[in-house]
């Protein structure tokens, strides 16, 4: 009798599957990887914008005279990112566009702060100041000065102060200004005397000598002496051979070194520097131990139609700039930009 083998082989053992980390869609990665790439370089450029050089066309100063636009760039490339990006790829296209907002925050953040109000009793001393390109082809150059009169400054500077000019801005300013001093196209008005009045020679070379554009004073002030300078550095010129700043450059180096060699404590800088305190074209002034403001908003002040840049500067030694502001457009190119100084 034959037996038949009922015994079945056993059914293997199921293996648990691992849970399957769903893919990034070919176009999501590279979506992903393209923001993380340019995340890193606007990162970059807001955090050491010293890397692009100033060689050939001065590319650098011209990077750092528009530098907080850099963070317009931010939204629009999250916006096309997350369109083209689903799910995981999302969240870390968000993640990676995080880092040029978080620099650009860190740098400039504190223009967003709105300024601390004045203390109604304080010890410290204190000077409120205006600084305004006049523009040599304003039509109405004492309405003008009648307008910044109106900012109730301490000192009031100017430049492009032409000799056709003079007489009205003069006139007008009398009743609220009786101290003031000029010297070729600056000039600078005061409520305090003025005294050891002088010119400062920030004449590049190639230039004639009668382009002359800045001046030193002493303002005798309630608090103690103020060495106050006045300064308009060369125009630059932006066209098919780049950034034109060489002239602008030398005229920095030169009233950089008359600031380091000014053996007062308390300095004040107004003047149209045709650059912003991020452009390394004005380091030699700032390493004077020149304070630039930090907070208080940007004041952009120039063109006075769109303004893009602050190119108007209210710097300080021994004081903090405070309360930076634009005053109402005048007849100029320029917007007249306000500060309080505070020494203490």
């Amino acid at each position: 009798m034959t037996q038949t083998n009922t015994d079945t082989p056993p059914e293997p053992r199921a293996h648990p599957r691992k849970p399957r980390i769903p893919r990034i869609p070919r176009i999501a990665a590279l979506s992903l990887l393209l923001a993380a790439l340019l995340a890193a370089l606007l990162a970059a450029l807001l955090a050491f914008p010293s890397l692009v050089p100033n060689t050939v066309g001065h590319p650098g100063s011209l990077l750092e005279t528009f530098l907080p636009w850099l963070g317009l760039a931010v939204p629009p490339l999250l916006v096309l990112s997350l369109t083209l990006t689903r799910g995981r790829a999302r969240a870390l296209t968000a993640l990676a566009l995080l880092l040029p907002a978080l620099v650009w925050l860190a740098r400039f953040g504190g223009h967003l702060l709105p300024t601390a109000p004045a203390p109604t009793t304080s010890p410290a001393a204190t000077l409120t100041t205006t600084q305004h390109n006049l523009s040599d082809d304003n039509p109405d150059p004492a309405g003008t000065a009648r307008a910044l009169a109106a900012s109730r400054a301490d000192l009031l500077a100017l430049e492009e102060l032409t000799p056709a000019a003079l007489p009205a801005v003069a006139t007008a300013l009398a009743p609220d200004y009786p101290h003031h001093a000029t010297h070729g196209t600056v000039g600078i008005w005061s409520k305090y005397p003025l005294t050891d009045v002088r010119p400062v020679d920030i004449r590049p070379a190639g230039l004639g000598a009668d382009w002359n554009r800045a001046l030193r004073a002493t303002a005798a002030t309630p608090h103690g002496p103020v060495a106050v300078y006045v300064a308009h550095l060369p125009s630059l010129r932006l066209g098919v051979t780049g950034f034109g700043s060489a002239r602008r450059d030398e005229g920095a180096r030169l009233l950089g070194a008359a600031l380091a060699a000014e053996p007062a404590d308390r300095v004040v800088l107004l003047g149209d520097l045709n650059g912003t305190t991020d452009d390394r074209g004005l380091a030699p002034i700032l390493a004077a131990r020149m304070n630039a403001p930090s907070s208080g908003g940007f004041a952009f002040s120039w063109p006075a139609s769109f303004p893009l840049a602050r190119i108007d500067q209210i710097l300080a030694r021994a004081g903090t700039v405070t309360r930076i502001r634009t005053l109402p457009a005048t007849h100029s190119d320029h917007l007249p930009v306000s500060a309080v100084i505070r020494f203490g």
